[in-house]
């Protein structure tokens, strides 16, 4: 006898007219995955967009509003599964209350979380970042998708985008105009140039490319890229590889940590390590087991001491 296959959850997060509704709407309850039965949505907010009579009959939703976090709990769950049974749920969520809180919720069992989505209006992105910047990265940090919308011509989309990506480089990041479309990202969003065959990364310009090498490989595919970081090598990684890093301010100041990408020696280099060092590094994408991803790995061509630059931290947004 087979299990019970599992019910997905759904969540979608953001601050108020983010774009929640728009997005679950007119994107997730679109999706080839959604199962067909009854959906369950957990309203957290109200907001302008509503929902329809039409579209929650043709949809097949049940929707309850939720006036506070407290209601969201384990034995509210068990109510939910044993009175609707729902084929799927979906929790609009209100963006000031804690997104742990929800995701440390023990779930019925046949629940299953598929995704975090996040919402964030363009226009005032930038004075949730100056403001409420904790608040805002943390619900980004667990986000597989986080969709900017609603920008404006001008829009600095590489200042937000390493501002939100180096909390979550996993996370897909989309932008879209004021229009609704989704903008294309560039090179010439970038502070450096692409087009040769070797890209030299500034000091200040670390975390950018940090960020951009792990969305945009191709840009840098087979490339030598030169930069100045420090040696480390974590432990337990292999002899012939190392970790060049600096030093990332994520979201806050207590909130400092060292990022970069494992790096192999071609030949028996001696890398001074926990020192300050320049870089010359052949850049690929590939799969590497301690992360169980595809992701950059660099291919040291040339490395000698150096100063350490200005600023030891590079602050993001």
């Amino acid at each position: 006898m087979f299990g019970q296959a599992p019910t997905p959850v759904f969540v979608v997060t953001g601050f108020l007219d983010s774009g929640k509704t728009t997005l679950v709407k007119e994107t997730l309850m679109e999706q080839d995955w959604i199962e067909p039965g009854l959906t369950l949505l957990l309203l957290c907010e109200e907001g302008e967009e509503e929902y329809s009579e039409d579209f929650l009959d043709e949809k097949e939703v049940i929707a309850l509003n939720i006036e506070e976090p407290e209601q969201l709990n384990a034995e509210f769950f068990k109510n939910c599964e044993k009175n609707y049974h729902p084929a799927q749920i979906v929790i609009e969520y209100n963006g000031m209350w804690k997104l742990e809180d929800l995701l440390t919720i023990k779930y019925p069992r046949s629940w299953q979380l598929q995704g975090v989505y996040s919402t964030v209006n363009g226009t005032t992105l930038d004075m949730y970042l100056k403001n409420m910047r904790n608040v805002l990265m943390e619900q980004l940090t667990e986000s597989e998708l986080i969709v900017v919308n609603r920008c404006p011509e001008g829009t600095d989309r590489s200042g937000f985008r390493r501002a939100l990506k180096v909390q979550n480089p996993m996370a897909q990041l989309i932008f879209e105009g004021m229009d609704g479309q989704i903008i294309q990202p560039s090179a010439e969003d970038l502070p450096y140039d692409v087009k040769g065959d070797r890209i030299v990364v500034e000091d200040a310009d670390f975390g950018i490319w940090y960020v951009d090498a792990y969305d945009h490989p191709d840009l840098y595919l087979h490339k030598e890229i030169e930069f100045t970081a420090q040696a480390f090598h974590p432990k337990g990684m292999k002899d012939d590889m190392f970790v060049p890093v600096r030093k990332i301010m994520t979201c806050c100041a207590d909130d400092v940590r060292y990022y970069g990408y494992p790096c192999m020696l071609t030949d028996k280099q001696d890398i001074p390590l926990k020192k300050w060092v320049h870089i010359c590094a052949r850049f690929e994408f590939e799969f590497v087991a301690a992360s169980g991803n595809e992701q950059p790995v660099l291919y040291l061509t040339h490395c000698e001491l150096t100063d350490p630059p200005k600023e030891d931290v590079v602050y993001l947004g």
